[in-house]
């Protein structure tokens, strides 16, 4: 029989030989494990699709790169409408209107693979009418202007727009109220998984559906917030076309009548998936409001700086 043990990493090897080593092991060991990911009895897993002859559902399975190392996350543009943690919390909320989304995040070292615990995770995201809190008086899209509309929505955009997408590019814009509704700020655990409770997000012209997210590291926790250190990670994290559909018929999103960008047509988007930030979604397909569990795991590089 071969002999299939990997060689341990020695002293005498060079640091490039030893990193090519523990590479080689880490992936070897990746082969021959399998991950099960567990459901809460509020959400019904409905990744998979119905086959259409027999009627029988075949789920999908996370894919082996959602935790593979040496895999970064990529990194995308901040927008205009990130404002400082002030807001330490998980539940982000308030009084927004919208199906309930559990979101899940693992934050690792895409160099080490282990978890970065006592990370610092920022999500902030418009509501169900496509506007930013803290800027409501900006309208649907945080620059988008415009009263919130009313209506059915369209599953695709009419025209093509132009100029930089409203939330997605441009310089920093101050707030314009003290509004700070789906904001939120919260740390890794020691697995490096940090909960978020808050809606599933609206969409406003120029852009898909969409989450920003930042990670930061190396700072202090305080009475104040989250002071010091640097951010690691600048990026977004994106919802496929099938859930956005299916959210479209639920109110309060049946009413947003803005043209909807799809995400294969959103320009920052990059089109490589769970790299990318296309979140794992649950849901039961025929009762999407009762909510939605997202996961994703980010790999990113903690000596890095990157805000976006």
């Amino acid at each position: 029989m071969t002999d299939t043990h990997t060689p341990t990493p020695t002293d005498a090897q060079s640091p490039e030989e030893r990193r090519k080593l523990a590479r080689r092991t880490v992936l070897a060991a990746g082969s021959v494990a399998v991950t099960a990911v567990g459901v809460g009895s509020a959400f019904a897993a409905t990744d998979g699709t119905t086959d259409a002859e027999t009627g029988a559902r075949t789920e999908a399975s996370p894919s082996a790169s959602e935790g593979a190392c040496y895999t970064l996350t990529s990194e995308l543009v901040e927008g205009p409408y990130y404002i400082d943690a002030d807001k330490l919390r998980q539940d982000v909320t308030e009084d927004q209107a919208g199906i309930p989304l559990h979101l899940t995040l693992k934050v690792i070292d895409a160099e080490t693979c282990k978890p970065l615990r006592n990370a610092a995770v920022d999500i902030w995201h418009c509501n169900a009418s496509g506007v930013y809190s803290g800027y409501e008086s900006s309208g649907s899209g945080g620059g988008g202007g415009g009263t919130p509309p009313t209506g059915a929505p369209t599953d695709a955009p009419t025209g093509t727009p132009t100029g930089p997408p409203p939330g997605g590019g441009g310089g920093h814009q101050e707030p314009t109220d003290d509004t700070r509704y789906l904001r939120g700020t919260w740390h890794t655990d020691r697995h490096g998984h940090v909960t978020f409770k808050t809606v599933f997000p609206g969409w406003y012209q120029g852009r898909c559906v969409h989450i920003h997210v930042k990670v930061h590291v190396d700072g202090e926790w305080t009475d104040a917030g989250y002071e010091g250190g640097h951010t690691c990670h600048t990026g977004q994290l994106f919802f496929d076309e099938k859930s956005v559909l299916l959210s479209a018929e639920v109110e309060p999103y049946a009413s947003n009548t803005t043209t909807r960008t799809t995400l294969d047509e959103d320009t920052i988007y990059p089109d490589n998936g769970h790299e990318g930030g296309l979140l794992y979604l649950k849901y039961d397909r025929h009762h999407i409001a009762r909510g939605v569990r997202g996961h994703l795991t980010l790999g990113v590089e903690p000596d890095e700086t990157n805000n976006g």
